[in-house]
């Protein structure tokens, strides 16, 4: 296959590493042509506790997306969870240089930089700028001035800031992967681009990403990211759960959880007909939906009180017009859409709906919406070391070959 320009996307989660690579279309869409995912085996609750395991399942995912595109990937973007991320409001303001007064790229580029201008404690560091709006001698609500007069631009802009020692640890990780960092983007924007419609940001909601280690909480308004929180706490709590109340491991109390689990008892077959064998024991017995569910009910009401209380930190003790939009993996649970109505008071919640030609596993969900955030904004890298790969990852079959090939003729 012929290397053309492409994106690649990168999402290290606490349960798997998923990789996306892609093409992007003149219409604004991308061409998805390359997928890889791998179980994380070194990251709990969206923390890195093991640097050589993260390393290898980074790799691993990178080289099943490179099986599939046929090329090698050398750099991509990188989602980061909102875990261990601040965001700040601030403001920039610069004067238009040109004699004619026409704002061009290079004042977009100064205005942002002076918003970059934040007193942060010696542990965070500036990951992102995001604009909100721009303000041309005044006038407000302006989403590009690129080609408009003025004399003074300002930038209404959200800072992400990140804690140093868990930023650069990922950086590491990724780099240490033989992958050099094109971007750093906020996940929480990236699954905004694949699970919401225009109006849905515009009006206000609330998107909620319930995944395996933490559970994060985004407010969308205005068309923008206006606040982000996350508790660590998610979908592991759960089978945790379950194998301790039902005596067994834990990967079968995954399974379970997966294929039998609900999140209302009410909903629940009560008839016993699921096989378990407890640990320390070869008999087998039979437990029902309902039982299963008796461990889980308990903690997904704790979850959503969660949620509910970090959206009245918010400002918002009622949803707002666009309501409540869920994902991640404890979304698909039957009964997840009926207890949350039931606990955040609201008719306004539905489970996001992934639909991308070509992809039918919500799990690459993220590494899409990385790969049309970069479509869209192109964003620049903030941090200052880049940090370049220091273990490059051996040559493919086919490279190998083609060196055996060379060495042979000469």
């Amino acid at each position: 296959m012929v290397k053309r320009n492409y994106i690649v996307g990168i999402d290290v989660g606490t349960a798997e590493v998923r990789v996306g690579l892609g093409e992007p279309r003149p219409d604004g869409t991308v061409n998805i042509v390359g997928l890889g995912l791998s179980p994380s085996d070194g990251v709990r609750k969206g923390v890195i506790v093991d640097l050589d395991k993260t390393v290898e399942s980074i790799v691993a995912a990178v080289e099943e997306a490179e099986r599939m595109a046929g090329f090698k990937i050398e750099s991509a973007y990188l989602g980061l969870k909102g875990l261990n991320m601040e965001l700040i409001n601030n403001r920039g303001v610069v004067a238009v240089t040109a004699e004619d007064r026409e704002i061009r790229e290079d004042d977009v580029e100064r205005v942002m930089h002076a918003a970059k201008v934040v007193a942060l404690p010696m542990d965070r560091e500036i990951v992102d700028i995001i604009p909100r709006e721009y303000l041309v001698d005044g006038f407000e609500g302006i989403r590009d001035p690129v080609g408009m007069l003025g004399v003074r631009l300002e930038v209404d802009a959200l800072v992400v800031s990140s804690l140093i020692t868990s930023l650069h640890n990922l950086l590491r990780c990724v780099n240490r992967a033989g992958i050099t960092i094109n971007g750093l983007i906020l996940q929480a924007m990236a699954n905004s681009e694949v699970y919401l419609s225009p109006d849905e940001r515009d009006l206000g909601v609330f998107l909620i990403d319930i995944g395996s280690g933490t559970t994060e909480i985004a407010l969308f308004q205005h068309g923008k990211l206006q606040k982000l929180a996350v508790a660590p706490i998610g979908g592991d709590h759960i089978t945790t759960d379950l194998a301790a109340g039902l005596r067994i491991n834990h990967h079968r109390a995954e399974e379970l959880k997966k294929e039998y689990g609900s999140a209302l008892q009410s909903l629940a077959e009560s008839e016993p007909q699921i096989e378990i064998k407890t640990v320390g024991s070869n008999e087998l017995r039979l437990v029902s939906e309902r039982e299963l569910t008796s461990f889980i009910e308990p903690r997904v009401q704790e979850i959503l009180q969660i949620i509910r209380e970090e959206m009245i930190k918010m400002g918002w003790p009622y949803l707002p017009p666009a309501g409540v939009v869920l994902h991640g993996g404890v979304s698909s649970m039957k009964g997840i859409v009926e207890i949350s109505r039931q606990l955040l008071e609201s008719d306004q919640i539905r489970v996001a709906e992934f639909e991308m030609v070509g992809i039918q596993n919500p799990a690459y969900s993220t590494v899409v919406g990385l790969l049309y955030y970069v479509q869209r904004y192109n964003p620049r890298m903030f941090i200052q070391e880049r940090g370049r790969p220091t273990k490059k990852r051996g040559p493919g079959l086919w490279q190998r070959i083609r060196d055996w090939m060379t060495d042979i003729v000469d």
